[in-house]
């Protein structure tokens, strides 16, 4: 009995860290797809596919990922599209896909 406390709050603290991963890697996902967004408005078709291909390596194969993948591609793409002039360099599409490259592989390891 002493050690039930112990295990019931163990038992939470798993929970919060499961609950708070899809989260995390669902962010991140939303943050990929507003960068392959502005990288197909600025015509930038490596870092687009690169964005792409870490999008079918890391997030698990659900409607509700791929949406939010989707919706955000879409809505960057139309605001890049606004402001074509503003397109970030090659380097900084490079600096922050590979940002995004760690956060995914934190949050959401490769799937099969």
């Amino acid at each position: 009995m002493k050690f039930l406390p112990f295990f019931v709050s163990l038992t939470f603290a798993s929970l919060t860290v499961f609950a708070e991963a899809p989260n995390a890697g669902m962010a991140a996902l939303q943050n990929l797809g507003q960068l392959n967004g502005q990288a197909l408005a600025c015509t930038q078709r490596v870092f687009s596919g690169r964005a792409k291909a870490l999008m079918v390596k890391h997030a698990p194969k659900t409607r509700r990922y791929g949406e939010v993948f989707e919706e955000a591609t879409n809505a960057s793409f139309l605001e890049q599209g606004k402001a074509l002039d503003h397109c970030p360099s090659p380097k900084e599409f490079d600096r922050r896909l590979s940002e995004l490259a760690a956060r995914l592989q934190a949050t959401l390891p490769p799937t099969l």
